[in-house]
């Protein structure tokens, strides 16, 4: 659980030091348009820390890292968001500058997106492997008539 939270903070901080960034560099160039950097942070603290933090309150209930799954979903996830958060600021850095950003920006951000979608599919396996199907109860013959309407 510990691992979770960490990574919950780091994310945290990493979303805080992103809106300086879009801030100060936007100040210093005079860039007044739009660009990916205004929603830098946004990713990190909401896909970042706030995810890690329901992650963890998952944790706690369910015991997810009991799942080997959770491991791959754990990587894969971190993986993907970092991919697609430096692409973002290398997309939006280069847009401030007035520098043109290739094709290969956008694969391989396309990349970044393919990974956090195989994370959370991951995530949802292993929730599905912790939280027990709802069985059906004994059935009473006096409940099995049909309500009147």
């Amino acid at each position: 659980m510990r691992k979770i939270l960490n990574v919950a903070h780091v994310y945290m901080i990493l979303g805080l030091v992103s809106g300086l960034y879009y801030r100060e560099i936007t100040k210093l160039t005079g860039f007044t348009g739009d660009t990916q950097l205004g929603v830098v942070h946004t990713h990190l603290l909401a896909l970042g820390m706030l995810f890690f933090l329901v992650v963890l309150a998952l944790e706690k209930l369910f015991e997810l890292t009991s799942v080997r799954l959770f491991g791959w979903f754990f990587w894969i996830y971190n993986a993907g968001l970092a991919v697609t958060v430096a692409m973002m600021t290398l997309h939006g850095t280069l847009t401030v500058l007035g520098r043109p950003s290739g094709e290969l920006i956008a694969i391989v951000s396309g990349l970044g997106h393919i990974l956090l979608t195989v994370g959370l599919i991951l995530l949802f396996v292993t929730l599905g492997k912790r939280i027990p199907a709802k069985s059906a109860p004994a059935s009473d013959p006096a409940e099995a008539q049909p309500s009147a309407l």
